[in-house]
Formats: C-alpha cells, structure tokens, sequence
C-alpha cells in the first residue's frame, strides 16, 4: 500500500494550476470550465472513462492542446510563456515499437532540449542516463532494441526518459495499462519512491481498485472535474454514478475504501444455466 496522504511541507508551494480551462483539439472542447490545484510532493490519481478528458488534462499541462479559455501555470509560470520541463510518459500502446532505437537512445532523447543535440550528448549525459537506468533496473538493456522488451522493461524505458532531465513534475498516462500484476506493482512502488523524493506526480488510470484505491488524492473526471479528494472520500455510489454513468457499489476491506461492479453471469456455467439451476437444459 502507498503512503495514505499527500507529502507536508513546511510552506504550501503550486506545481500546476488550472484556472478556468477549457480546452480541446479541432472540434468541441474536450473539457470545460476546468479548475484544479497540485501541491508539490502530491500524488495524483486521475479517473474517468474512456473520453472523458484525462490524457486532454495531462496534454494541457504539457501545453500540448488549443487552450480555448482559462490559465495553466506550471511552477508559477503561465504555459502561455514557453512550454515547461516536465517529465512525461505516455500511453506505452500508442508508440511505435518498430522504430529502431536502443533502450540507451529512448533514454537519451529525453535529453533533447538541452543545448547539446541528439545524438551527441556530452559524457555527463550519457552518465546521467546510466543513472537513471541503473535506478530503474534497466542498465543491462541498454543495448536492445525496444520491440524486443516485455511491457515492463518498456514502462521502465519511458519513465527513465521522463526521468533524465530530473524534473519536479511527472505526468504518466496509464503506466500500469498492459502489465501483469507483479509489474504494476513494481511500478507502483517505483513511482512511490520517486514521490518521497520530491517529485510531484499526476497520473491517469483506468483502474480504481488495482492503483486509484492505494493513492492519498484523486481526481474523478467526465468532461470536467466531478470531484477530488482521498479515495476514502471521493468513491462514493454518488460520485461513481455521474463519473461512469454506472451503478458502482462501495465497500470497505482492510480499512480500503473499494468499487464493486455489479456481478455479471455469462456463458454456458454462468447462474442459473447449471445443473439443478432453473432453467437448465
């Protein structure tokens, strides 16, 4: 289980703020009227269903969308001024894994807006790069190819290309999406010990008990903000019905606040079908 609230620091400091966002691609906006506060030291969970403005949200704060109305601040500077540093991990199935680079080359380009071009990075780079794949068990992979990892080795790439330019803020889309469980476990914790060193983290996922449910602050979304909060709070039958538009129940385990789907039967030995149920054949 990760740490069940946000850090405390001596003085509150803003690492984002929304005010006011609405924005979008070409099109309607994807999301509205949108307001929203993270803390440094913060660990954020962002939840919703499939289109429902998550990765619009993080793309935002990456000043990656057409801002339509309102103000993003990353460290006190409006994204308005430049694009800001930040460590960034998208969605690992949305890459193309046939491109040919290395495991030491993924890392190296998030190295890429400094003065020195890819791919000739001075040596202090390419020290900061071991670092950082030695921190995250990856070191040995250097020289494979990408489409030749598992979905954890890749994960582990992309967050160490995130990691390079050693940002304060780092947003993951979906990090544990294609993983088994030992591995989004592995990434948890990963992500959890970044936290405790300082790096203020915004992610997005679509699994509430498996990831949102371990989180001290998350966020509900569909199009807007419905509500935020520790899990405890925010996972209510109320709150779950206007984010999924779905009849959720909420149960306690462990002092864990739950989600419980509404059970299904299906198939031939579902309830009912079986012998000496009604119904059988």
């Amino acid at each position: 289980m990760l740490h069940p609230v946000p850090h405390q620091y001596e003085r509150e400091e803003l690492i984002v703020e929304l005010r006011g966002v609405t924005c979008g691609y070409d099109g309607p906006p994807v999301l509205e009227n949108v307001s929203l506060a993270v803390n440094r030291g913060d660990f954020v969970g962002m939840l919703g269903p499939s289109g429902s403005g998550k990765t619009t949200l993080l793309r935002a704060i990456l000043g990656a969308v057409d801002l339509l109305e309102g103000e993003i601040r990353v460290e006190g500077r409006s994204i308005a001024d430049g694009r800001p540093s930040i460590g960034y991990v998208p969605q690992i199935e949305t890459i193309d894994w046939n491109f040919p680079v290395t495991v030491e080359q993924v890392v190296m380009m998030g190295l890429t807006s400094a003065s020195w071009p890819f791919p000739w990075h001075r040596r202090r780079d390419r020290e900061r790069a071991e670092e950082i794949m030695e921190r995250l068990g990856i070191v040995h992979l250097g020289r494979r190819h990408i489409r030749d990892l598992s979905g954890g080795q890749r994960q582990r790439a992309f967050l160490a290309r995130a990691l390079v330019s050693s940002p304060r803020l780092l947003l993951l889309d979906e990090p544990t999406m294609g993983v088994d469980i030992k591995t989004r476990d592995e990434v948890m914790h990963l992500l959890d010990e970044l936290n405790h060193q300082d790096v203020t983290i915004v992610m997005t996922t679509h699994q509430i008990n498996a990831v949102a449910a371990h989180l001290p602050w998350v966020v509900c979304m569909n199009g807007g903000i419905v509500a935020e909060g520790p899990p405890s709070e925010v996972f209510t039958p109320e709150t779950l019905k206007l984010t999924y538009d779905a009849d959720l129940h909420v149960t306690q385990y462990e002092g864990m606040t739950l989600v419980a789907e509404t059970p299904h039967f299906f198939g031939r030995n579902g309830r009912g079908n079986g012998p000496g149920h009604e119904g059988a054949a």
